[in-house]
């Protein structure tokens, strides 16, 4: 025999299954009215759209205006902050620099006095430690670049150098060429010179070999005018 609670369970497992039933023919039927009216509320946002369309807003500022690098930017045009102080390496340079209005601090990091990075705190220790840093990444950036200074330096003295070195050398290889052509210039004339000695030491040669002869005949002409004057004296 079945006792009461046993048809209580029975009686509610088939009100349960009657109420699943029910629900499942109710989605049944409202279920395809669904994608008519999302498609309806779709036109209509589309609608809205096209009529709002020509009205748009114009395109917001862009998020990069709007940042602490920005905002120290204006406080340094209303000078509004002051310079604590400041390091450069190279083409990099941090500052701290404070707002007393706000007793505000920013630490900036700048390439070429472009802001590069902006911290801003109220906390003055840790501005400083944040300066501190911020003084070192200058030191890190800037030492390819310092590198390079250097080496651009080192160049242009190894070619200032060089071209001194070759200054020199043309007027060394001149200076030679001068030397060599005034030398063979004084050998060329030391040779006609030797050779104007050699003819004119030949013709002084022949001239006292004439002169020798002439005073040889003029000799003999005496000799034989005084023979003549003593043979005339001895008639």
């Amino acid at each position: 025999m079945v006792n009461l609670s046993q048809k209580t369970a029975v009686l509610l497992s088939l009100g349960g299954l009657l109420l699943l039933s029910a629900c499942s023919s109710v989605s049944l039927v409202q279920e395809p009215e669904r994608p008519v009216v999302a498609q309806t509320q779709e036109q209509e946002v589309e609608e809205v759209a096209a009529v709002a369309a020509p009205a748009a807003a114009p395109a917001a500022t862009p998020a990069y205006q709007n940042t602490t690098v920005a905002q120290l930017q204006q406080l340094i045009q209303a000078r509004s902050v002051q310079e604590l102080r400041t390091a450069y390496n190279g083409r990099f340079g941090a500052s701290l620099l404070f707002a007393a209005d706000s007793m505000t601090y920013y630490v900036a990091l700048f390439q070429q006095r472009e802001f590069w990075r902006v911290f801003k705190t109220t906390d003055e220790s840790l501005a400083e430690r944040m300066y501190t840093q911020y003084r070192q990444d200058t030191v890190d950036y800037a030492a390819a670049d310092l590198d390079r200074i250097k080496l651009q330096a080192e160049v242009a003295k190894a070619e200032k150098q060089l071209n001194e070195s070759a200054d020199q050398l043309t007027v060394l290889q001149n200076d030679l060429a001068l030397q060599r052509q005034q030398e063979a210039l004084a050998i060329a004339q030391r040779e006609e010179s030797r050779r104007e000695a050699q003819a004119l030491a030949e013709q002084e040669r022949e001239a006292r070999e004439q002169l020798r002869e002439l005073q040889r005949q003029i000799k003999d002409l005496e000799q034989q005018r005084a023979g003549m004057l003593q043979r005339q004296k001895g008639r």
